[in-house]
């Protein structure tokens, strides 16, 4: 399974900065050390014309040259930098290859990624440029080219709503968007999704499995997909400083064996991003991602033996 990561690119945070950069180098290692038939391999930068298919060439040309507006940069939440800058062009050139390598193989994954709170013209919540926007419009591009019309789904399972995403696809048809998220979190001002679902603070493992299996049976009900693009956030975990829900390991991965099951028993081909995560413990976190994949490989395993 082809895995994309832009891990070199560090940004400088100031000590006590509360995103917790260091779970990206901690997740590739664990992944080459536990899951050896995950190729890993480094995002190339998503290049302005492709950026321009989600977002403004102010916002764009801004975030480039570090001309961007104090206060984006504030609602964004880092300083910028080069590097931060570069990174994030890469998280969505990550999702980018992600989507066309899970066209040839059935899934593929985004070590980041899952930036869904950044609109056309600015970021937001840790958020500079949204990799699932950019990404399902490019892969709309590329498949006219062949003369085919491709619908996406953006399953967004991260604990805050998907504000951006929505805003972004806000009366187009051809992309569903759909947010499962705590009902009081962050973004206090929700845009509107194709479909939300807002879940109580406390929400277990059991409640949030009903609520995803009737928002995919409506997703089914009123969409049908060429290509899923995952939000597998880690962040509904109960051990999250910023998630409020209470989901247990065995939910997460239920969770996630669920969307994974759902995209198989239809034959839709799968990327997915890692989106929010964090734990009041880094390693929670860590483990939660793993865990993702460890799902995610078996229904590679899966896509493979029905090509042989």
């Amino acid at each position: 399974m082809q895995v994309f990561y832009a891990t070199q690119f560090v940004l400088p945070l100031p000590p006590g900065h509360r995103f917790p950069m260091a779970k990206y180098q901690l997740l590739r290692d664990r992944l080459a050390a536990e899951l050896p038939a995950i190729q890993l391999m480094q995002a190339l930068p998503a290049t302005d014309g492709e950026l321009a298919l989600a977002h403004t060439p102010g916002y764009i040309q801004g975030i480039s040259d570090g001309s961007v507006d104090p206060a984006i940069l504030r609602e964004i939440g880092f300083p910028w930098s080069p590097a931060m800058a570069e990174r994030a062009r890469r998280s969505v050139g990550a999702t980018i290859s992600a989507c066309r390598a899970a066209f040839a193989e059935g899934v593929a994954a985004n070590i980041a990624g899952g930036t869904h709170h950044a609109s056309a013209d600015r970021g937001g919540g840790f958020c500079v440029f949204n990799d699932a926007a950019v990404a399902a419009r490019l892969m709309q591009a590329e498949q006219a080219r062949r003369g085919r019309r491709l619908r996406v789904a953006v399953v967004d399972l991260d604990v805050h709503q998907g504000n951006g995403t929505a805003r972004i696809f806000r009366g187009d048809d051809s992309v569903f968007t759909l947010s499962i998220h705590g009902q009081k979190n962050f973004p206090f001002r929700k845009e509107p999704s194709d479909l939300d679902v807002d879940l109580p603070d406390g929400c277990v493992d059991d409640e949030y499995l009903h609520a995803l299996e009737g928002a995919l049976s409506e997703l089914e009900r009123r969409f049908d997909p060429g290509l899923v693009i995952y939000l597998a956030g880690a962040d509904p975990h109960e051990g999250d400083r910023l998630g409020r829900l209470k989901l247990t390991w065995d939910g997460l991965e239920a969770r996630d064996r669920r969307v994974f099951d759902w995209a198989w028993e239809r034959g839709l081909p799968l990327a997915f991003a890692m989106a929010g995560g964090y734990g009041r413990r880094l390693e929670d976190t860590v483990q939660a991602q793993v865990n993702t994949f460890g799902v995610a490989m078996a229904y590679w395993q899966r896509w493979q033996n029905r090509r042989r």
